[in-house]
């Protein structure tokens, strides 16, 4: 079984893990917040809620089957070699349980809370089925063979496929509006830190194991870093370089803002975690 070459290196990766763990897990609580005070889900993107909780769900099932089960590990170094550390921490389980969790109480205020005339979107609810009906298929093609690798794998990039979807809507709405008050930059910057931190928790086994099999190994936790730091990258430009408050006339917080039910009926705030 592998194991830690350099102590110093361990210490790191391990508090790499748990910064990215609590920035992630922090960002949850911005939108948690301004429903309960509001009273109201009335700007919340309802398509992303639903979106978040398939992605987090999958990505769950990845993290733990690769985490506690035996089997899966020793499928996984008998494909990338014997020496290999599995490419999942105790953070990115907790991580991913306090997502789930998070993202289900949010749609619990949903459904308490003043929607207005907001609703899940067909389109959202197409996507969802099909992506549930996609792992389902494997789930009987990886059954005769015991493929749970490639199994865990399928559900792994399900996760990636709804990161990248649910962060679009978004971004096409702060530049159709060409403005992004009601829209949280704190919880851009607290999943920027974790998406840096997250990929660089990889860097340091990679460096430690002198193997960068971690990397594509675990491709999903790579790209899920990727996009997420591409998008947030672009959430910030947005906010501060082509719609900075100033140049609307107004030097009012956001946040402040989103707190009042102001936006039009088109006007969704997404909010992101992961």
């Amino acid at each position: 079984m592998a194991s830690w070459n350099s102590i110093p290196l361990e210490v790191v990766y391990t508090s790499l893990g748990w910064i990215a763990f609590f920035s992630w897990s922090i960002s949850f609580y911005p939108q948690v917040i301004l429903n309960f005070r509001r009273k109201s889900v009335v700007g919340l993107n309802f398509d992303f809620v639903v979106l978040n909780l398939t992605k987090h769900s999958s990505y769950l099932i990845y993290n733990a089957s690769m985490f506690f089960s035996s089997v899966v590990q020793k499928q996984y170094r008998e494909k990338y070699g014997l020496n290999e550390m599995i490419p999942v921490a105790a953070n990115d389980v907790a991580f991913s349980i306090h997502a789930v969790l998070l993202t289900a109480f949010t749609l619990f205020q949903i459904a308490i809370y003043d929607r207005g005339s907001q609703k899940v979107s067909r389109t959202s609810i197409g996507i969802v089925c099909v992506a549930w009906l996609t792992v389902a298929v494997c789930v009987f093609i990886a059954l005769p063979s015991h493929s749970w690798l490639w199994l865990i794998s399928c559900f792994n990039t399900l996760q990636v496929v709804m990161t990248v979807i649910k962060y679009i809507p978004q971004a096409i709405m702060n530049f159709q509006r060409k403005s992004t008050i009601g829209f949280s930059i704190g919880n851009i910057l607290l999943d920027l830190l974790g998406g840096v931190t997250n990929y660089g928790q990889m860097a340091v086994q990679s460096i430690d194991q002198n193997s960068w099999v971690n990397f594509y190994g675990n491709i999903g936790k790579t790209l899920l870093s990727l996009v997420s730091i591409f998008f947030d990258i672009l959430f910030i430009l947005q906010h501060y370089v082509l719609y900075p408050a100033w140049k609307i006339g107004t030097c009012r917080d956001v946040d402040v803002i989103g707190k009042k039910p102001l936006l039009k009926t088109s006007d969704h705030e997404n909010k992101e975690d992961v």
